[in-house]
């Protein structure tokens, strides 16, 4: 017996290696393709008259039943958007804020919305440490901050729409009164959220079924939405922040411990801001300032553009140290001086200098750095959700909309069918911070669109959804387009990094320096290599983002769409 198995060994061996790589091969990808890269999940979608790409399939065919109505591509975003807030309640809703950049082929440039709300006017920071707070809670009445959406949608409407807004808005009412099949991804995250966001007033009566999540497949209807639509449809932006729906909100929030008060919803505005840029190889990439995270992605690819990454494989050790050490030092700058301008004074451009990268470039060397700014964990978090659209006409939409935390607060004011955001609990209670809570204030935002020209010409409209990972995702899509030679669904079906801080900080800095997460399409000698220059790296299930875009070729004019292949999501064009 002990020859027979001696004389088998080499085989068994040989054996067991195959199998090792034909294993980790279809974990890499579930069958092979005669084109594009081998991790590429499908083609890029190929149209001439209009594109949408969004998380999920109805949103996606509502924004071109817009379009092919006669709309634009800000219309179709609208009517995107509210389906969303319909079919994917896990990361969006009228109870949240929006943000979105807009090109015009009319002025030829790009125009910028800061939709977010701001706090409570009678919720001060002395009142959660004297309550005995160290941190804003994740859920219940605290957190809830203005809902900036639905003004989002009427301003960028009123500068920019063409269709009525009660056309706009008919596919997500049509969807919320007769239902619809919850798709496999939406359906995970709802049931993780039912449990916990049940006992918040309103929540298990409006958006479970019986304190669950609907399962993949199952109808949902929320008919409290769609009657809510059809009142803005029919009333305007009014009814939201001065009317009857206003009223229901204040009232509900003040029955429940809340602070939110009718004069915070009908103080509130949103604002055109310009939007802020850095060149990377002949590319401009695009971002809203702060109080969002955009600026993080710029810093990040000034100080990589130093670096020759055409002698730098993707995927290799040199490649993953350099953006990792990149990332830490724009997050520090993130969490010393990202927050709302209008109360404190951030230095915009220093931060997105050439001379400030190059010095900022002087601390990445051979090893892992172990030194990071303290911020607050909860700036890790965030589930949101991303969609773009364009025209034949030249009108393209990058917008981003989100409740924060997935579904938010759990707090559901009743007959509405939405949940609030609880955005608030981004502020820091420690004092003097550029994004300490202040009354009337807009909190660090995570959720950004993003924007790429070329020779001052639109090229692409794209945005990686998910907290923290929204920056670090923006510059490895640049980076997978410009330097590694990706076309569109490649650069987002290529395998991420993300680098999250400790939430163990000593003192006011923390010495671990971080955890690197990596998708599994990375080759283990590049994690080891990675482990030898001192980063910790770890596994972690699901936190690399959710990715849309839309290309226009400069040359022939057609549009080019693509979707992510980890969401529910589906780029389509006509």
């Amino acid at each position: 017996m002990t020859t027979f198995l001696w004389i088998l060994w080499p085989a068994l061996r040989i054996s067991a290696a195959l199998f090792f790589l034909l294993t980790t091969a279809s974990a890499a990808s579930g069958g092979d393709r005669v084109t594009g890269r081998a991790f590429a999940t499908r083609s890029e979608v190929l149209a001439r008259h209009g594109m949408a790409a969004t998380s999920q399939p109805l949103a996606t065919q509502a924004a071109l039943e817009i379009l092919r109505a006669g709309g634009n591509a800000v219309d179709a975003a609208i009517a995107a958007n509210a389906v969303l807030g319909v079919v994917e309640p896990t990361g969006s809703g009228l109870g949240g804020d929006l943000f979105a950049l807009v090109w015009s082929p009319e002025t030829q440039r790009l125009h910028g919305l800061n939709a977010s709300g701001r706090s409570p006017k009678s919720l001060t920071r002395e009142w959660f440490l004297e309550e005995g707070f160290d941190r804003i809670p994740a859920h219940g009445p605290l957190p809830v901050s203005v809902p900036g959406c639905v003004d989002g949608w009427f301003t960028l409407h009123d500068r920019f729409g063409r269709l009525p807004m009660d056309r706009i808005l008919a596919p997500a009412i049509r969807i919320a009164r007769e239902g619809f099949p919850v798709t496999e991804l939406i359906a995970y995250y709802w049931q993780r959220s039912a449990p916990r966001l049940s006992k918040y007033p309103g929540f298990r009566e409006q958006m479970t079924f019986d304190g669950r999540g609907p399962r993949k497949g199952e109808i949902w209807k929320n008919p409290n939405l769609g009657r809510t639509l059809e009142l803005l449809a029919k009333e305007g932006r009014d009814e939201f922040y001065r009317g009857g729906i206003a009223h229901r909100i204040a009232d509900y929030m003040q029955a429940n411990g809340g602070f939110l008060r009718y004069e915070d919803l009908a103080e509130h505005h949103s604002e055109w801001v310009e939007p802020v840029s850095t060149s990377y190889r002949g590319v401009e990439l695009w971002e809203l300032p702060p109080n969002g995270q955009g600026i993080a992605a710029l810093q990040i690819l000034n100080i990589l553009e130093a670096y020759d990454f055409s002698q730098i494989d993707f995927g290799s050790p040199e490649h993953l140290h350099l953006f990792i050490e990149a990332k830490k030092l724009a997050f520090e700058d993130r969490a010393k001086f990202y927050g709302d301008p209008a109360f404190c004074d951030v230095p915009l451009d220093e931060l997105i200098s050439k001379d400030y990268a190059a010095q900022r470039r002087q601390r990445i060397g051979d090893r892992a750095s172990r030194r990071l700014a303290a911020g607050n964990p909860g700036l890790e978090e965030g589930d949101t959700v991303y969609l773009t659209t364009a025209d034949e006409e030249g009108w393209m939409v990058s917008l981003i909309q989100s409740n924060y935390r997935g579904m938010g607060s759990g707090m559901t004011p009743p007959g509405l069918g939405f949940v609030l955001q609880d955005r608030g609990e981004l502020f820091s209670l420690e004092a003097d911070q550029c994004n300490s809570y202040e009354p009337g204030k807009r909190p660090f935002h995570t959720i950004i669109p993003a924007f790429l020209t070329k020779n001052g010409r639109p090229w692409v409209s794209f945005g990686v959804m998910g907290g923290a990972m929204q920056p670090q995702g923006h510059a490895q899509i640049v980076m997978n387009l410009v330097d590694f030679g990706m076309n569109l669904q490649e650069a987002g079906d290529a395998p991420r990094i993300r680098h999250q801080g400790s939430s163990q900080p000593t003192g006011e800095r923390m010495e671990d320096g971080g955890i690197v997460t990596l998708e599994s399409g990375f080759d283990y000698e590049t994690v080891r290599a990675l482990m030898m220059r001192g980063h910790r790296v770890q596994f972690s299930h699901g936190p690399y983002g959710g990715y849309q875009a839309i290309l226009l070729d400069p040359d022939t004019g057609v549009l080019v769409g693509a979707s992510e292949s980890r969401k529910d999501g589906q780029a389509a064009g006509y």
